[in-house]
């Protein structure tokens, strides 16, 4: 071995490369298996028919979504080519809008307004918007208030009228229906499960 030969660096640069082009190739081939829908950490655009909860998984040590039964969205079970189409607006109507401008999607954004990541399960819907709103469906407070927000002042943050139509309001509620059946390996953690001060 002759170590003042650029050969043998130069073939020792090569087989590196070529070692670690393989091993990305790999950990790429890997993260996709998680992270596209259907994969193991992102469920398909159809699980808006379904119940979905959050709760601490001992056995992973964190928070994890679970899916139950039926549940259909707005009381209407979707095909998976119904659901994508859904999925698809809801996208561009977060993207049109630009929520991440205040909102923040698994962290990321802006940190003027709530985390959207599991907004499907805040228990304010329930508690605050459906009274509020006087809708006797989560999702359908979340319809109303997303196309009124200025009628629905709370806090002191207001949400903005962003001119929704009622179609672009429900497939954003199928949206973070959807979003919020992601395993995002326990974040956020604790979500929707503070007690509030008497």
């Amino acid at each position: 071995m002759n170590f003042q030969d650029p050969l043998f660096w130069r073939a020792g640069a090569v087989s590196t490369t070529l070692v670690m082009l393989v091993v990305l190739a790999f950990l790429t081939i890997d993260s996709y298996n998680y992270i596209s829908v259907g994969g193991k950490n992102v469920p398909k655009y159809d699980v808006i028919n379904q119940e979905i909860g959050y709760r601490y998984d001992w056995s992973r040590r964190e928070d994890a979504p679970v899916i139950g039964g039926s549940q259909p969205l707005f009381g209407k079970a979707v095909t998976e080519a119904e659901a994508t189409r859904i999925m698809e607006k809801g996208k561009l109507v977060i993207q049109s809008r630009n929520c991440l401008n205040c909102h923040t999607f698994f962290g990321n954004g802006a940190y003027y307004a709530p985390d959207l990541t599991k907004s499907w399960l805040d228990p304010a819907w329930s508690q605050i918007w459906m009274p509020m709103t006087g809708k006797a469906t989560r999702e359908d407070a979340m319809v109303e208030f997303l196309m009124h927000p200025d009628k629905y002042p709370t806090w002191t943050r207001a949400m903005p009228n962003m001119q929704l139509t009622e179609d672009e309001a429900r497939a954003t509620v199928a949206y973070l229906k959807w979003l919020s059946a992601i395993n995002t390996n326990g974040f956020p953690a604790g979500f929707g499960q503070a007690k509030t001060q008497p």
